[in-house]
């Protein structure tokens, strides 16, 4: 399996965001996760459609967009139009548009993942699951970074991963959330296959910490 860690930019510094993208690029990430909050579905606000078209130039690495919206359907095209190459949106707040949602990401050229929260169950993934390239396990309560992961999340990244591999499905399995050097590893043997961390990796020495989540997935 490869992993694949997605460096989240809600923790970089916004002073000198583009120059700690190339960093990212240069230090061997693999996606650049953008958080994208309206204050609404969750209880913050963050990075919006200018930011995305702003920092694509900076970076050929995959643009790993999730968005924290209501009626997410409404901002597919301008994502992926700023520059999007995944966007992920959440089943609670797709509700029954879950499939017509995915459906229009693919149609746009854009790789479809779908989230959920910690307290949600993988059962309405699992309609969608051979459209998506990926499921997003939050293993914290979306909102705000530096949160303690919920380990109780792991059984559901365990069952998603068995169901992946008995449909013979090519589905990633993405975690977000409290994601550290000393507990990745937890975390990739139940089945995780690419790893959101942000405090982790831009506190201190970006390519130092990048260097050691990827020593510690070996």
């Amino acid at each position: 399996m490869e992993y694949k860690l997605a460096p989240s930019i809600l923790a970089a510094d916004v002073a000198c965001l583009g120059e700690q993208i190339e960093e990212l690029d240069e230090a061997g990430a693999d996606y650049v996760h953008i958080d994208v909050m309206d204050g609404v579905f969750v209880p913050n606000l963050s990075f919006g459609i200018p930011v995305v078209a702003g920092l694509r130039p900076h970076s050929d690495l995959f643009f790993d967009v999730h968005l924290m919206l209501v009626n997410p359907m409404e901002y597919i095209r301008d994502f992926a139009n700023a520059g999007a190459d995944g966007i992920t949106v959440h089943v609670e707040a797709c509700g029954d548009k879950l499939y017509d949602t995915v459906i229009k990401i693919l149609g746009y050229g854009v790789k479809p993942a779908v989230a959920i929260r910690p307290d949600t169950p993988i059962d309405p993934v699992l309609p969608v699951l051979d459209k998506i390239s990926m499921v997003l396990v939050m293993t914290v309560y979306p909102g705000y970074g530096g949160q303690k992961i919920i380990t109780d999340t792991f059984s559901k990244i365990k069952k998603l991963r068995s169901l992946i591999e008995e449909k013979e499905l090519s589905v990633d399995i993405e975690v977000d959330g409290g994601i550290t050097m000393e507990n990745i590893r937890e975390v990739r043997d139940a089945g995780a296959n690419v790893f959101v961390a942000g405090t982790k990796v831009f506190n201190g020495n970006i390519t130092a910490n990048i260097d050691v989540f990827r020593k510690m997935l070996k």
